[in-house]
């Protein structure tokens, strides 16, 4: 059974944890949800990012979301591929050492690394987009040129992703659909229709 590890932190996006968390499950993968000073059976808090017209997203409570796994004792070589979502998580989780070691380690294993909307920044504190195609929210283009990589543009509904190598990347979760599905590709994970 393939294994994939989440990583989340308090007002992660709501939708890009949980939605996420679930189909990757629906399609029987083992996933683990990990934040760093918390054990299994804690919660973070979520919250929903959605668009209205404004200069940028609004901010609304979402859920408490269950750790499944302690941060402090997991292996990131038990695991086949990343999720790392957005929300406002990542700004302080990319100053984890230790958050930028597995990231570092799945890239230089060249495991698959889904990252969608603010996650970007935690792949650029961890110096793992120099020379690769990125997508990101907006907002984190120059977080993500910085760190040296190609920006790709959202379409204007935010619905497409953007895969180099064993990366797959999106701008926010409506690119759920495409998002998942080219992780699932790179995981192996075939999914057949009858």
């Amino acid at each position: 059974m393939k294994r994939v590890l989440m990583l989340v932190g308090d007002f992660v996006e709501d939708y890009e944890a949980m939605v996420p968390f679930q189909m990757l499950k629906m399609v029987g993968l083992e996933v683990d949800a990990v934040c760093p000073d918390k054990k299994a059976g804690d919660k973070v808090k979520t919250a929903v990012h959605d668009f209205e017209g404004d200069q940028t997203y609004s901010e609304k409570p979402g859920h408490n979301f269950a750790i499944t796994a302690d941060f402090d004792r997991i292996n990131p070589e038990d695991y086949d591929g990343l999720v790392i979502p957005g929300g406002r998580a990542p700004e302080y989780i990319r100053l984890d050492e230790r958050v930028l070691e597995i990231v570092r380690h799945f890239a230089e294993s060249n495991k698959p690394i889904a990252a969608i909307c603010h996650g970007p920044q935690v792949l650029a504190a961890a110096g793992v987009l120099k020379g690769r195609r990125c997508m990101a929210y907006p907002a984190v283009k120059p977080d993500v040129v910085n760190a040296g990589a190609e920006w790709v543009e959202p379409n204007e509904t935010f619905t497409n992703a953007c895969v180099d190598g064993n990366l797959v990347t999106a701008a926010a979760w409506p690119a759920h659909p495409e998002w998942m599905r080219k992780f699932l590709e790179l995981l192996g994970v075939e999914i057949t229709v009858k």
